[in-house]
């Protein structure tokens, strides 16, 4: 057992940190989202799917974000042309709160624990939102490439964003690279 003491520490504390980041995000959602009636998505998807716009505006594409009225999303339109939609997935809070539990199961010291989620989790954010504004551009242009942007292209995206983070912390900051 002593053989695997790290490993089974490194599951437990990847799990608790998962399963309550999980918890309160799961609590949130309930709290924030509309599905009787008037669909109305969580306030972090809207935030999401407009800072989207902000960006897509910025570059000069004339776009907006409407909450769907049959189901939980944006739409996302582009030279308003209905492009693409933001759902509750695609704001990034589940790859963060998978971020941070790795972040906490491979902890550094508490302060580079602490600075280094934080911080990861922004980028994450932001990589996020460039990423739903390429892909609706990708898709307004190529449509008939629409499911391999979506499925295959833009996962890998931020997928590797991620792993690249996580490999950062392991060799940089973690108590493991020792």
């Amino acid at each position: 057992m002593k053989k695997h003491k790290n490993v089974v520490f490194f599951l437990i504390k990847f799990f608790a940190t998962y399963f309550i980041l999980f918890a309160i995000y799961s609590s949130y959602l309930q709290q924030s989202q509309t599905k009787v009636g008037q669909f109305k998505t969580a306030s972090i998807t809207t935030i999401v799917a407009d800072q989207t716009v902000d960006l897509l505006d910025f570059f000069g594409y004339d776009s907006g974000a409407y909450q769907h009225k049959e189901e939980l999303s944006v739409k996302l339109l582009i030279h308003g042309k209905y492009t693409a939609r933001v759902i509750e997935g695609c704001n990034s809070i589940n790859i963060i709160i998978l971020f941070i539990a790795f972040i906490v199961a491979f902890a550094g010291s508490l302060k580079a624990t602490i600075i280094y989620s934080i911080l990861g989790s922004l980028f994450i954010y932001v990589i996020n939102i460039a990423r739903i504004a390429f892909l609706a551009v990708m898709i307004y242009k190529y449509p008939e490439k629409q499911e391999f942007l979506h499925n295959l292209v833009f996962p890998a995206l931020i997928y590797g964003t991620v792993f690249l983070l996580w490999v950062i912390w392991v060799n940089k900051f973690s108590n493991y690279k020792r």
